[in-house]
């Protein structure tokens, strides 16, 4: 709703400058040029507040609203059409090595503030309230809130990244919760915590 033309994303909007330079930067660096990748990376983050590393595999149609504070690691994998908001990372436990970051399904929604720790898989279709500290797999089309991350349940939208249901206001309780707690709001929030200052394998 806030961008009127293609021009505007093109000159303003960090997210999309953060994420071309990534694919130079991944292209550079399968093609030997190590330094020049991180480097880009480097300057990506200073000047855009957002980090990902150079081996990270992004997909097509990613869309980073606001950008700021995003960081990706190395093993990270995001699918076709995610929508991720600011503060959101997709990073490691410090347990694991290799393979250590996760591994996001097509049209995911990850709100504001989001961590996605270790090698796990959000399945395609998922909603992740903001706020949340994911560490375990969250299936496809649920709907999942709170630190750590639980299940209350699925998404009604087939691709929830495109239909930016930021409130979460648009999903089936799954049979398990309380009726007193479908307040989303509360569920979100209770649990939250402060801010912090073209593959496709699903």
């Amino acid at each position: 709703p806030a961008c009127d033309s293609i021009l505007e994303v093109i000159l303003y909007f960090k997210g999309f400058a953060a994420i071309t330079a990534h694919r130079i930067a991944r292209s550079s660096w399968f093609q030997g040029e190590r330094q020049f990748a991180l480097w880009l990376q480097s300057r990506a983050s200073e000047l855009c507040g957002v980090d990902i590393h150079p081996c990270a595999t992004i997909s097509a149609a990613v869309m980073c609203d606001h950008a700021t504070g995003i960081v990706i690691g190395e093993t990270a994998v995001v699918g076709y059409g995610v929508t991720m908001l600011h503060n959101v990372t997709l990073g490691a436990t410090g347990k694991e090595k290799g393979d250590r970051h996760p591994k996001i399904g097509q049209y995911v929604l990850l709100g504001a503030n989001v961590s996605i720790l270790g090698n796990i898989s959000i399945g395609s279709g998922a909603k992740i309230g903001a706020g949340s500290v994911v560490l375990r797999d969250i299936p496809a089309n649920a709907t999942a809130v709170g630190a750590p991350a639980r299940i209350i349940g699925r998404a009604k939208e087939e691709k929830p990244s495109i239909e930016l249901d930021n409130g979460l206001t648009n999903y089936i309780p799954s049979k398990n919760v309380q009726p007193d707690a479908f307040c989303v709001w509360r569920e979100i929030t209770k649990f939250a915590q402060p801010q912090a200052a073209h593959l496709s394998l699903y």
